[in-house]
């Protein structure tokens, strides 16, 4: 039951990050106050609750979160008042690398 609840949790984070990266720039979102930050935030605790919901994960949970990094990115080059740019993939790629790291360290 654990790990349901864990993967329930790690897919609904996941599922907010979009949500958040495609709202109009406009939209006040929580914010740690420096982009970049956001980013390592978001993708650290991703990754970290990735760990937890899936034990056996390794370093390919840390190349399918900078994936979805990238497919965010992509996705907000589309997105009227959005921008995608490189130093945020390489922001959440560093988080998702925290993350795991902190979850296997943990």
């Amino acid at each position: 039951m654990q790990s349901k609840l864990a993967r329930l949790l790690f897919f609904t984070v996941a599922l907010a990050i979009l949500i958040f990266a495609l709202l109009p720039a406009s939209v006040r979102l929580p914010s740690t106050g420096w982009d970049k930050s956001n980013h390592v935030l978001a993708f650290g605790v991703l990754a970290y609750m990735g760990c937890k919901a899936f034990p056996q994960s390794g370093y390919w949970l840390w190349g399918m979160l900078t994936v979805y990094g990238g497919v965010i990115e992509v996705l907000q080059y589309f997105t009227p008042s959005r921008s995608a740019e490189w130093a945020d993939l390489l922001a959440d790629a560093i988080g998702a690398l925290i993350g795991l790291k902190l979850a296997k360290w943990v």
